[in-house]
């Protein structure tokens, strides 16, 4: 009888675990097949592990993507059921098996543990592993538990003997148990199927989640690149602003903490992958963001160029202190602090730009573009306000390449031309709609294009789309048309892709009369 009981229990163990592991996989099946257009592409195309070629090449073939796709959905179907009702159970373990292996080292949970997106910071054993790990106990183990291969074993064996009258009735019950299944099936289908019509898809499942993104094979080309120094970028880099959590959105407080909310660590370091392998291959960041780009270089091995902002290790509101007896050192400080970190380019920060020379301080300004050259690097100089830049012209310091602000004014929140104030940018917020309130960032377009065609050395143009305030293909080739060489633009991951191919058109298309410098 203990025997028996022990056979009972170890047979509904086993029943339990197949039929989870099935409707785990059946779900997942019926969700991609129910979505209609579901396709492994961008799965395969963002793979980072030592197999990615593997997977790349999968996606980067329509035909190969297209029979990866039908085998992805009605494999996962097939499997399902087999093991719910328990039918040819240990071919459909060791196929689930196969496949979870094929998921497990697309994004292996070792080396980097931050290309493990969406189980978190495991390191070798995650879900997919301890899932396969079952699926190969369920193929090794003679135990199948009520299921229909049972029951087609019993029948068998019952064709090569005998069975006695007063055991037919017991058979009959045993066959009802392992055929219990079917009813369970039925039942959570038409739940699965309920569920589905009153919510659609489940969109929370890992089955069927989508970025509505364009693709990587949905690039229009290759980003085309110029010169800045003796580096060479592309025409279009990233900015640093989104990445670090700050954001421009006039009066609406909430935004930044839903950036710095949406732009986890890890998901900066997927918008960077993506972007490089978009042809993305520079970044212009805060210097606050240094730590964060170094940790991604060396975890990633990344080859992206980092240009670094740096400004004086001084409080902006006691500049009119700094004078001749001002140690230097403070000028100079966030520059060895940046090279210390790795970075390939030094620029001097834009808002700090305006205050210097607005407060007289050029000579601050000089000292520290003199001082990133020493070092043997490339010195940018940064802009809001081009009066700022002339005046440093005008005092002869000229970097090896400018970033100002390049948009135009045909927006509905820019505030009116005559009520524009030079250096107000990063100033105050006035509650008068008709004034500033963080909602410009280029005041006098005209003076810039004007300042931009006379300037023999590269220019960088950043906030072109006044901070989501114009249409990327309208502000992308207002600044390439008005003599912008590089343009610098904050992007989502899910806008990287499109952007690219929309600075690619732009770039094919623009009209500018200046020549291309870098």
């Amino acid at each position: 009888m203990e025997l028996q009981q022990k056979s009972f229990y170890n047979r509904l163990f086993i029943t339990i675990l197949r039929v989870a592991i099935g409707w785990h996989f059946l779900y997942e099946g019926i969700s991609k097949i129910f979505q209609g257009n579901w396709t492994a592409s961008n799965f395969l195309l963002n793979t980072s592990g030592f197999l990615s070629g593997f997977y790349h090449w999968i996606a980067n073939s329509p035909t190969i993507l297209q029979i990866s796709d039908f085998l992805n959905m009605y494999g996962l179907l097939l499997i399902g059921l087999a093991l719910f009702i328990g039918l040819f159970s240990r071919a459909a373990s060791l196929a689930g098996a196969l496949l979870l292996t094929l998921y497990y080292f697309a994004y292996p949970p070792f080396g980097n543990p931050m290309m493990n997106a969406a189980e978190g910071h495991l390191y070798i054993v995650d879900r997919l592993f301890i899932e396969a790990a079952a699926f190969l106990f369920l193929f090794f183990y003679h135990e199948k538990g009520y299921s229909i291969d049972t029951l087609i074993q019993i029948w068998r064996s019952r064709k090569k003997s005998i069975i006695p009258e007063s055991e037919s009735s017991s058979s009959r019950r045993e066959a009802l148990k392992n055929l219990a299944t079917l009813p369970v099936l039925g039942a959570m289908g038409w739940g699965a199927v309920s569920n589905f019509k009153t919510y659609g898809v489940d969109v929370m499942s890992g089955a069927t989640i989508q970025v509505k993104q364009l693709a990587l094979n949905e690039l229009k080309g290759e980003l085309p690149k110029g010169k800045i120094g003796k580096h060479e970028i592309s025409r279009m880099i990233a900015g640093g602003n989104l990445i670090g959590g700050w954001s421009h959105a006039r009066d609406l407080i909430y935004a930044d903490t839903l950036f710095k909310a949406y732009n986890t660590e890890q998901k900066v370091y997927e918008t960077l992958m993506l972007a490089e392998k978009a042809g993305i291959n520079t970044i212009n960041i805060g210097f606050s963001s240094n730590p964060l780009l170094a940790k991604y270089k060396k975890m990633t091995g990344s080859k992206i160029k980092v240009i670094s902002q740096v400004h004086p290790h001084l409080d902006n509101s006691k500049l009119a202190q700094v004078g001749p007896n001002t140690d230097k050192k403070l000028y100079f400080e966030f520059i060895d602090k940046a090279i210390d970190f790795g970075v390939d380019i030094i620029q001097v920060q834009g808002n700090w730009c305006d205050w210097l020379v607005r407060d007289n301080k050029i000579e601050v300004i000089g000292e520290m573009i003199a001082h990133i050259r020493q070092q043997g690097y490339t010195a940018g100089l940064g802009a809001h306000s081009v009066e700022s830049l002339i005046a440093c012209a005008d005092q002869g310091i000229i970097p090896d390449y400018y970033m100002k602000t390049m948009h135009h004014d045909q927006y509905w929140s820019a505030h009116p031309r005559e009520n524009r104030v030079t250096f107000e940018v990063d100033g105050t917020n006035y509650l008068d709609h008709n004034k500033f309130h963080n909602n410009m960032f280029c005041l006098f377009p005209d003076r810039v294009i004007e300042f931009v065609s006379k300037t023999t050395v590269p220019v960088m143009g950043f906030k072109v789309l006044a901070a989501g305030s114009i249409e990327p293909k309208d502000g992308f080739q207002w600044a390439y048309d008005n003599g912008a060489d590089f343009i610098c633009v904050g992007m989502f991951d899910f806008q990287v892709v499109s952007n690219v191919n929309i600075a690619i058109d732009c770039l094919k298309k623009t009209n500018r009369t200046r020549e291309w410098y870098g």
